[in-house]
């Protein structure tokens, strides 16, 4: 329970709070690791650096711990910075991961909260990868862990503070605040992505991370911003009206992929995504007659 001093802090304060304190992983992923560490040396051998990191991706907390590990080690070798999920598995090696997660405590999966939470965050990964893979001069992978840490702010306020979170859900079904980022300043006198770039700067984690969290000034940085708000739009709406006009604007960033191809990286119903497309015809008809493809 927050004490009434803690109420009135402000990101400075709770930054101070949360840079050392042991992030979790999933309870899941603590499971799945320590079942494949049981198998035998030939079957562990055999899992490659990508799968693990294929792992890591589904877990939030698990991505964040593992890049702060990782960077942590190179400060002390003076090594090149981890910028992918791929490259903080091969800096820590399959038996110091399996260590890691092994001691590490867990989020359980009782708070719906944290679970919309996590949720967002993995599907905005796996959409920002999608759309970046489209581009031949933006690293995938950058994007992708951009877009997965984009929500760390708030997933460690889940565990650590929910009462502030919880607030925030308040303050937006109440009704007193329509959009999210009101919401929260409204309810606790700071947004969930000052807490997260705040905290990337006192973990002092690659500037790339925070320019890409940022979501401005970059063709990589507006991909992992899209595909932040469309994950947000998505969960609080597999049918959201916002997608047809946020495929367009996408276009422009991508402009050599179909709005089909755009679409592609989005788990919506097939019926809908036929809607989407004459959607985007009618808005861009007008325009010079141009149809989806």
């Amino acid at each position: 329970m927050l004490t009434s001093f803690q109420w009135r802090w402000g990101v400075a304060q709770w930054v101070e709070f949360l840079k050392d304190k042991e992030i979790p992983v999933l309870l899941r992923t603590q499971a799945l690791l320590q079942a494949l560490a049981s198998l035998d040396s030939a079957s562990t051998e055999a899992i490659s650096a990508r799968e693990l990191a294929g792992y890591v991706f589904a877990d939030p907390y698990l991505s964040l711990k593992l890049l702060r590990h990782a960077e942590n080690r190179r400060s002390r070798r003076l090594g090149q910075e981890t910028t992918t999920t791929l490259a903080a598995v091969l800096h820590t090696g399959w038996n110091e991961l399996v260590q890691l997660v092994s001691a590490s405590s867990v989020s359980d999966d009782s708070c719906k909260g944290r679970n919309d939470c996590e949720f967002r965050a993995v599907l905005a990964s796996s959409i920002a990868r999608g759309w970046a893979s489209l581009r031949s001069d933006v690293s995938p992978d950058e994007v992708a862990l951009a877009a997965l840490l984009s929500e760390s702010g708030e997933l460690l306020l889940w565990y650590f503070a929910p009462e502030l979170p919880l607030k925030v859900a308040d303050e937006l079904a109440s009704g007193r605040a329509f959009r999210p980022l009101r919401a929260q300043e409204q309810a606790i006198g700071f947004t969930f992505r000052q807490m997260t770039l705040a905290l990337v700067e006192a973990w002092e984690l690659p500037p790339i991370i925070a320019l890409l969290i940022r979501g401005t000034d970059s063709l990589r940085a507006n991909i992992a911003r899209m595909a932040v708000d469309t994950a947000r739009d998505i969960v609080a709406n597999n049918r959201h009206p916002s997608i047809p006009a946020q495929l367009v604007n996408l276009q422009r960033l991508i402009p050599a992929a179909s709005h089909a191809q755009l679409l592609a990286p989005l788990p919506i119903a097939d019926d809908y995504r036929e809607e989407v497309l004459l959607a985007i015809s009618a808005q861009t008809a007008p325009q010079g007659g141009r149809k989806p493809s």
